[in-house]
């Protein structure tokens, strides 16, 4: 697919959020544009009002280094807007014939990474692909949710439990701050790789399953995710304020391990405690019950 329409609205939804005022330049008369006009931002970009009509209606091909950071500068981008505007250039315009015939490689979590997750009992711990799929996790972690992997619809993926779960908005705290987030995360996604069916036919089904999802993606806000701190509502031990990192693997997967942690003497490492507690006895109950059908 091309990806001139995202180009296209992304721009304008970047140079609507900015004032005349907040880029320093005089507003005379009646605007009929909440932000900025395309002479203004071409202005302050240093190129002609021509170009840069060209550049919004998402014609990005060719584009040089020099008039992306001018436009970023402009646009008032933060650092992953700059990088989401880079990743749609650097994928601008039709895939070449071969990359469009050739089916999709799905990364595989490898055995030395799922033994690092699992290696940490004590910590809840994921694999976790672009597309926000919880690949592998460590019993801690399924544990923790619980409720994602007990929806066998959610198919393990953050963003359908957060969007077609009813539970998700009482486990997520911060419902709409994570929502935000985990749709910011899936349009970085969408800029890098233009041609992922399955990322495609993901946004697809959430876009129409759920007008929240819809507005979010309307927005054209873009994040990722790194470090943070998550505030949840766990059915068995409570309330939970942890610490998330998430380290992307060094290889061309894709591929992230997200951790989660508690400071110590705190109410939430206790409840993590009390929750591994409960899960180590829960699995080893199953582990009986499997070994005495066989």
């Amino acid at each position: 697919m091309d990806n001139r329409d995202a180009v296209s609205a992304f721009l304008r939804s970047r140079r609507d959020r900015i004032t005349p005022e907040q880029a320093g330049l005089p507003a005379y008369g009646q605007r009929r544009v909440p932000g900025l006009r395309r002479g203004e931002v071409a202005t302050l970009a240093g190129v002609s009002i021509e170009y840069y009509t060209r550049l919004e209606r998402g014609n990005l091909r060719g584009v040089s280094d020099s008039v992306l950071d001018a436009l970023a500068h402009a646009l008032r981008l933060d650092d992953t807007e700059r990088m989401y505007l880079y990743d749609l250039a650097r994928a601008a315009g039709p895939a070449p014939e071969a990359r469009g015939r050739q089916r999709a490689v799905r990364p595989t979590v490898r055995p030395s990474v799922a033994r690092i997750v699992e290696g940490m009992p004590e910590l809840p711990a994921y694999v976790m692909n672009n597309r926000l799929d919880t690949l592998a996790a460590n019993r801690l972690g399924r544990a923790l949710y619980s409720e994602m992997y007990a929806d066998a619809t959610c198919g393990a993926n953050v963003v359908r439990f957060a969007f077609f779960n009813a539970a998700a908005r009482r486990f997520y705290t911060d419902w709409e701050r994570m929502a935000r987030f985990a749709v910011g995360a899936l349009r970085i996604e969408a800029g890098k790789n233009p041609y992922d069916r399955e990322l495609s036919n993901l946004i697809g089904e959430l876009s129409t399953r759920s007008d929240a999802f819809r507005v979010m993606w309307g927005s054209h806000d873009v994040h990722v995710f790194r470090e943070s701190t998550k505030r949840l509502n766990h059915p068995l031990v409570g309330d939970l304020e942890l610490d998330q990192e998430t380290m992307s693997l060094p290889d061309e997967s894709g591929l992230s391990v997200v951790v989660y942690s508690a400071p110590p003497a705190t109410a939430a490492e206790e409840a993590l405690k009390l929750l591994a507690s409960w899960s180590a006895t829960t699995g080893q109950e199953q582990d009986a019950q499997s070994t005495s059908v066989r």
